[in-house]
């Protein structure tokens, strides 16, 4: 929904997009719609492996858009880009894991199945004063300022969701806020790479400098290939669910999400040696 209510609402004449995955790909298809699109770098030539860092973002451009968060590929956008225009970004699988500069955005959005609550609600950050410079009509349900004007409460409001949604932020606050929720990040991914980086049957699929901290993303060595069926069931026989990769690049994937304990990565980490150990 976002990706066509992004444009909608922003996209009056130019916008600019950054292309590193599946979801950023979606999102540039949808804006191409509603007015000029530039896309000013992709890293589709690798697989989405790496963020692209050598672009130029046209200063008449109505925004700059990017994923923060690649889950399928294991990249992730750790800073604010600099940018002359105003930033929109979908942060569905990042949002609440760092400090935001939230001054740069006119938009931030993210569905909240993530770091926040159960799949069915999306959170949207609005700059107060970037909506209603775009020429066209805007169908009321699709139009930022109808909810807005109306609490979020213009259709029937998912409760359930939102409870869980505030449940969820209450337990982040005593945590320590997004500061506490980072260092936690930083420290499970960086235990797991570093396992990853040394253990023979596994290599790491992404660029090691745009390496995420919410999902890890690893493939059997070369040598080793033949094994990975064999460790996804040495795994899950540990109780290690659902750390097979996704279907278009196939390999491993550990999601470590806030709430993740670091527990729960050091368990993953004693599997991978174990399995190391028997080959």
């Amino acid at each position: 929904m976002e990706f066509c209510r992004v444009p909608y609402n922003f996209l009056n004449k130019k916008a600019a997009y950054l292309t590193t995955g599946l979801w950023a790909s979606k999102a540039l298809k949808e804006a191409k719609g509603f007015g000029e699109v530039i896309e000013v770098a992709s890293s589709a030539d690798a697989n989405y492996t790496y963020i692209p860092k050598d672009y130029v973002i046209p200063a008449d451009a109505d925004y700059f858009h990017f994923t923060a968060n690649n889950t399928i590929y294991g990249t992730e956008i750790h800073i604010d880009p600099d940018s002359p225009v105003p930033l929109i970004s979908d942060m569905s699988s990042d949002i609440f894991s760092r400090p935001v500069d939230v001054s740069k955005y006119n938009c931030i959005y993210g569905g909240a199945q993530k770091n926040l609550a159960p799949a069915g609600m999306a959170v949207i950050i609005i700059k107060n004063d970037a909506l209603g410079k775009v020429d066209r009509y805007i169908p009321t349900m699709l139009n930022y300022q109808t909810h807005i004007d109306n609490g979020s409460m213009y259709n029937t409001p998912p409760t359930f969701t939102i409870l869980s949604a505030l449940e969820s932020l209450r337990w982040l606050k005593a945590q320590g806020g997004v500061r506490e929720m980072s260092k936690r990040a930083v420290t499970r991914a960086a235990k797991l790479y570093t396992e990853i980086d040394h253990n023979k049957l596994f290599v790491g699929t992404a660029e090691v400098e745009d390496r995420s901290y919410m999902n890890i993303c690893w493939v059997m060595a070369p040598e080793y290939q033949e094994l990975e069926e064999e460790f996804l069931q040495f795994a899950q026989s540990r109780g290690m669910v659902e750390i097979k990769g996704h279907r278009s690049v196939g390999g491993f994937r550990a999601s470590c999400y806030n709430a993740q304990p670091m527990e729960s990565v050091d368990a993953l980490i004693a599997c991978m040696r174990e399995f190391e150990a028997k080959h």
